[in-house]
């Protein structure tokens, strides 16, 4: 596979999942691709903690690769419940830059609600008690994820990103109004986005991130294929023009607001 035209240099993909077995088989033709692309870095998130050692290790053998560790709340009802203190310790790692992926997700597991609100507030505890931001993964549950979020943030702030951002207005701005930033895949450029391109244009740019969550949600030209860290760039320049930027401007400005958020991987 040839690499895609027009590097945007200075890019971060702020989510993938590298070690999933769609992007784990040809790994280094994967980060070559990225590379050739402008993506200099790179956040892999560990979705279940037993496979935290695996994912630590690809972020502790490249250049430009993060890591962040949690478990997903579609796994919370299978996965041993994480605890604050295991988070907070494996936080120490110098590579470690996140917590999560947290959150709720009502769309396939609503019947593991509880589990998952639990699960949640012990990762909220944890971002709280290590400075390291928040990583949420939102779906059809947008009512009780920003009455969890706003009421963990009361009790003490923290930081956090709204990942893969396809919730409705209401909860893009409870998260906005907690001084948090909304993360853009590929689902923004997806034609029949409208709606959701309509919210993201009125967030301001500063609390913009920009990811694939690849291996998953594939932006155009290659929907329905694989996706990966390389095709960032493709959501770039579909969306560059909500916030009247070049594609160039807007990944130098995702890129600055990375760097503020993911303060650990701005340090290198």
């Amino acid at each position: 596979m040839k690499p895609d035209p027009t590097p945007l240099p200075g890019l971060v993909d702020s989510h993938c999942h590298l070690d999933f077995p769609q992007l784990a088989a040809d790994l280094p033709e994967v980060l070559a691709r990225a590379k050739a692309a402008g993506v200099g870095r790179m956040v892999t998130i560990c979705t279940r903690l037993r496979t935290e050692p695996q994912v630590r290790a690809l972020a502790e053998s490249h250049d430009g690769l993060f890591y962040a560790a949690g478990t997903h709340p579609m796994s919370v009802h299978e996965e041993p419940l994480a605890t604050v203190e295991e988070l907070v310790n494996l936080a120490r790692h110098p590579r470690m830059v996140g917590i999560g992926e947290t959150g709720l997700d009502y769309h396939y597991s609503a019947d593991s609600a509880a589990i998952q609100q639990t699960s949640l507030r012990v990762h909220i505890e944890a971002a709280q008690e290590t400075g390291l931001p928040l990583i949420i993964h939102a779906r059809d549950a947008d009512e009780d994820m920003a009455r969890l979020l706003s009421e963990g943030y009361l009790v003490k702030p923290y930081a956090c990103v709204m990942h893969c951002f396809s919730s409705g207005e209401a909860l893009a701005q409870a998260a906005l109004d907690l001084g948090f930033y909304l993360s853009v895949s590929g689902i923004a450029a997806f034609p029949k986005s409208g709606e959701l391109r309509d919210i993201l244009r009125h967030a301001p740019l500063d609390r913009i991130l920009i990811e694939t969550d690849s291996p998953y949600l594939a932006p155009p030209p290659h929907r329905g294929k694989r996706n990966e860290p390389a095709y960032v760039a493709h959501t770039a320049r579909a969306v560059a023009h909500l916030w009247d930027q070049t594609p160039e401007d807007f990944a130098k400005a995702t890129a600055a607001n990375f760097d503020r958020l993911f303060t650990k991987a701005a340090r290198g």
